[in-house]
């Protein structure tokens, strides 16, 4: 069973994904399209097109998929698929309730000032 506070890696596979996949379909997407090990005890979050479920693919001597549906609202998902999203256990409690997981700073690069 999930215990959420002894997971130290969430990744979040950024973009959609087809929900319909299964624990191996999902495997295959973290090997080839990630570059990330599904043996790591790592939680991989996944989300749908319509950004109201997701899909947490866990292994613990045995592999574990769970299935979270939102009856109102949207998750504030990552659209970048470049790569997954490397985040903390807090930030994962932060998007479940709701709140957006930032992927840039909010704040500009301070840059070097030009004196005459």
């Amino acid at each position: 069973m999930l215990n959420i506070n002894e997971i130290d890696t969430v990744y979040l596979a950024s973009g959609v994904t087809d929900l319909r996949k299964s624990i191996d379909g999902l495997m295959v997407i973290i090997k080839m399209e990630l570059k990330l090990d599904p043996y790591e005890k790592a939680l991989f979050v996944f989300c749908n097109r319509q950004m109201n479920k997701l899909k947490v693919l866990h292994f613990d001597n045995g592999f574990w998929l769970y299935y979270y549906r939102l009856e109102e609202n949207k998750f504030k998902w990552p659209m970048t698929k470049d790569e997954a999203l490397k985040v903390d256990v807090d930030e994962l409690k932060w998007l479940l309730k709701g709140y957006e997981v930032r992927t840039t700073s909010k704040f500009k690069s301070v840059k070097g000032r030009k004196y005459f």
